[in-house]
């Protein structure tokens, strides 16, 4: 039995047979993937290098695969959406951005974490499309984001605020108590007034201190069971 192997005739069809132009994409699916997965790895977070480069290859991927299963089959012409299977990715890589944010008693976590899963998703499609100048430079701009902004939003963390807080808590709860533990956290309390009712005590009270402390604070006081709720305005 003799093999039909096809003559490479020329460079366009030696890319042709060997599929290299998608070789091309998956590499830099990988490298820009593999970029921003660092910045997160280096940054201690669940969505890391694997991770990114995962979601980016596959995107790339899938892109490829939908922009060429309508003519694979033989012909030049088209059959079907190129967009309908690259569509599914914005929809289903929401389930795993999801997976990534945490909820906790009123503190929100994860969230740059699925937004850059998601952008990665997006630039592996981009890729997968054969945009390589934008892809790159979107990558560019999420690099900037994560590295560059992150400091930014770090110091804007530490910017004092003022912020009125009403606290319930139960009876007999003691004014000192709450300032020791708002204390503990980094808040002062510029102003207080205290209201009495049947089941329970609240507590008005005018806040000061570090931006990033009043989420904090809210979590540490709801852990207490002096504490029944936290609401600061």
């Amino acid at each position: 039995m003799v093999l039909d192997v096809p003559k490479l005739s020329s460079m366009s069809d030696m890319v042709t047979v060997l599929r290299l132009d998608l070789a091309v994409k998956l590499i830099l699916a990988v490298l820009m993937g593999g970029a921003i997965g660092l910045e997160r790895q280096l940054a201690g977070k669940a969505s890391g290098l694997r991770t990114n480069i995962m979601i980016c290859l596959g995107s790339a991927l899938i892109m490829d695969l939908s922009m060429n299963l309508g003519t694979s089959f033989g012909g030049d012409v088209r059959i079907g959406d190129p967009g309908r299977i690259a569509a599914q990715v914005v929809t289903g890589i929401g389930f795993i951005g999801a997976g990534t944010i945490m909820q906790s008693r009123g503190a929100i976590t994860g969230l740059t974490s699925a937004a850059t899963i998601w952008m990665v998703a997006a630039i592996g499609l981009t890729v997968g499309a054969g945009f390589y100048v934008e892809a790159l430079g979107a990558t560019a701009l999420v690099m900037l984001v994560l590295a560059g902004l992150g400091r930014l939003e770090y110091k804007l963390l530490r910017v004092r605020r003022t912020h009125n807080c009403t606290i319930r808590t139960k009876p007999g709860t003691s004014l000192d108590w709450l300032k020791t533990a708002l204390f503990s956290d980094g808040l002062r309390v510029v102003k207080a007034e205290l209201f009495d009712h049947g089941d329970d005590r609240v507590f008005e009270l005018v806040l000061t201190g570090p931006a990033r402390q009043f989420d904090i604070a809210r979590i540490e006081l709801l852990d207490r069971a002096e504490v029944l709720n936290v609401m600061l305005d």
